[in-house]
C-alpha cells in the first residue's frame, strides 16, 4: 500500500529576486496557480478556516479574485469583489489609503453589502497590510462586520497583522 504525502504548498512558491525593485524578493505564487493540485488544496485549506453563517466572500484585486473565486465557489456563495479606482461599473463606494511608496485607491459597490452582513476577506499576500485595512474599513462602512481574514501567504516581518489585529487572520503559509 502506498501512503500519499500531504501537499507542501511552500514548494509552490518562488522567490523572484529585485521584483518589482531592486531588494524586494517577491513571493511569486503563479506556480501554485499553474499547478491544479496545489491550487485545489490551497482553496480547501482556506475554506476551513471560513468561520459559519457568512453572507459572502470579499476578493480583494487581484489576486484574491483567484482565491476568493475558488472559495466562494466551494462554498456555495457569492463573491463581492474590491477593485482598483475605474473598474467597477455601477454606483461604488471608494477609499484612498498609504502604500509604502504613496496613496491607492479601492472601490466597492455600493450596493454589494449591507448592514448585517458578514464576510471574509480573501487575499493572495498579507504583507505590510494596508491593502486589506483598507479593505476591512471599506467593508465596514457600508455596515457589514469583518469576522475572518484569509491569506494564502504572509510575510511575517513586515507586521501587516498588526494593522488588522481586531480581525481573526489565517495564513497558509508564513515568512520570516
Amino acid at each position: 500500500m502506498t501512503v500519499k504525502q500531504a501537499l507542501d504548498l511552500r514548494d509552490y512558491i518562488r522567490d523572484i529576486p529585485d521584483f518589482p525593485k531592486p531588494g524586494i524578493v517577491f513571493k511569486d505564487i503563479t506556480p501554485l496557480l499553474a499547478d491544479g493540485s496545489a491550487f485545489c488544496t490551497s482553496v480547501s485549506e482556506l475554506a476551513c478556516h471560513v468561520p459559519q453563517d457568512i453572507d459572502a466572500i470579499v476578493g480583494i484585486e487581484s489576486r484574491g479574485f483567484l482565491f476568493g473565486a475558488g472559495l466562494a465557489q466551494q462554498l456555495c456563495m457569492g463573491l463581492v469583489p474590491v477593485r482598483k479606482p475605474g473598474k467597477l461599473p455601477a454606483d461604488v463606494h471608494a477609499i484612498e489609503y498609504e502604500l509604502e511608496y504613496g496613496v491607492d485607491r479601492l472601490e466597492i459597490h455600493r450596493d454589494a453589502l449591507s448592514e448585517g452582513h458578514k464576510v471574509v476577506i480573501v487575499d493572495d499576500l498579507l504583507a505590510t497590510g494596508g491593502t486589506v485595512r483598507a479593505t476591512i474599513n471599506l467593508v465596514q462602512q457600508l455596515g457589514a462586520e469583518v469576522v475572518a481574514c484569509l491569506f494564502v501567504v504572509e510575510l511575517l516581518a513586515l507586521g501587516g497583522r498588526q494593522r488588522i489585529s481586531e480581525v481573526p487572520v489565517h495564513s497558509l503559509i508564513t515568512y520570516e
